[in-house]
């Protein structure tokens, strides 16, 4: 763990220790009952925060390997909550051990292999093609291509989207050599605290919804505060990131703007299934694919955006070990 890693987790941990006092000196002070909830509710989501985070910085100071696991746990987790909110056919069940127990765990072995050429083409292209091909060999018609869509839907928000973070790690990048878990921080905290700062935001100010059959607690106010005051913290650690200033702070932009319509777009899944939550794993915050929305989208946005503009070529070749146990 170098030194701007220290600094980076240090600065998380200053931050939360600040808003863990904050909130209780709001618990001291709140007189009406609408007051006290939301403040139940934001300390609730300061505790889930300390966890979340210290899990995060120990598995970066773990290693790469590590890190892959986590987030091969998190798209299994997250996967599970998206097809336990959808309805499924009993056909569906055999596809789905395929899809938990096949095909997320090899994506996430080509990952940590560092294999990006076939990462980013094995949920899109073999596993699109294989979901339909072994449905059909259930015989059952009924309700097949919102079946299909359904799956092939969760395998890329849940399993494809949220493996470009730790690919970051292996993202060969110029002049950065060894520091790329400063660029996964960059991208996590980035989203997060746009997410954080438009409920800030939103609670403090917010006035004029954006989407109010989609999301009514979205307001103009707190978007716009939110990634203004988001980009502005990111890009005062373009020092941690292959960026200069400007960069970082278009990258920010970047991030936050996605994430922003990442969460809307799983908002609106959600409201069409009729779910006010993803579940109620994470108190204060709702389920695991509620706190990954709005990184679900931002991810590969962000990933190849860099390694397009910043990266020295990824190699489309796989490594040594796979070319060994396949004998050639």
């Amino acid at each position: 763990m170098d030194r701007d890693i220290q600094i980076l987790l240090g600065a998380v941990l200053g931050i939360l220790v600040i808003a863990s006092v904050t909130g209780a000196l709001l618990s001291g002070r709140a007189r009406s009952d609408s007051a006290r909830q939301t403040i139940a509710n934001l300390n609730a989501r300061i505790r889930s925060w300390w966890v979340m985070s210290f899990v995060f910085g120990a598995v970066l100071v773990l290693g790469p390997l590590f890190t892959t696991l986590l987030f091969a746990c998190l798209s299994f987790l997250v996967m599970r909550e998206f097809v336990t909110l959808t309805r499924t056919e009993r056909a569906d069940h055999e596809v789905l051990f395929w899809a938990f127990f096949v095909i997320l765990p090899l994506h996430y072995l080509w990952v940590g292999a560092g294999w990006h050429g076939m990462a980013t083409i094995f949920i899109p292209v073999y596993a699109f093609a294989f979901i339909p091909f072994r449905r059909v060999l259930t015989g059952e018609t009924r309700g097949f291509l919102m079946s299909t869509a359904r799956i092939q839907w969760a395998l890329l928000i849940c399993v494809y989207a949220v493996s470009h973070m730790p690919m970051l790690l292996a993202l060969p990048l110029k002049n950065y050599e060894g520091q790329n878990a400063k660029l996964l921080f960059f991208f996590v905290l980035t989203a997060q605290l746009s997410d954080v700062l438009q409920y800030v935001w939103g609670k403090t100010c917010g006035r004029r919804p954006v989407a109010p059959r989609v999301s009514p607690h979205k307001t103009w106010e707190g978007t716009l505060g939110g990634i203004g005051s988001t980009v502005l913290v990111s890009t005062c650690l373009w020092w941690a990131t292959p960026f200069n200033p400007w960069q970082a702070a278009l990258m920010a932009l970047l991030i936050c703007l996605a994430g922003f319509f990442g969460g809307l777009v799983l908002s609106a899944i959600k409201r069409d299934l009729g779910a006010k939550d993803w579940g109620g794993s994470i108190a204060g915050h709702g389920g695991y694919m509620d706190r990954m929305d709005s990184l679900c989208f931002a991810a590969p946005l962000f990933f190849h955006l860099t390694g397009f503009y910043f990266g020295t070529g990824m190699d489309p070749a796989p490594p040594e070990w796979i070319l060994r146990v396949l004998g050639r």
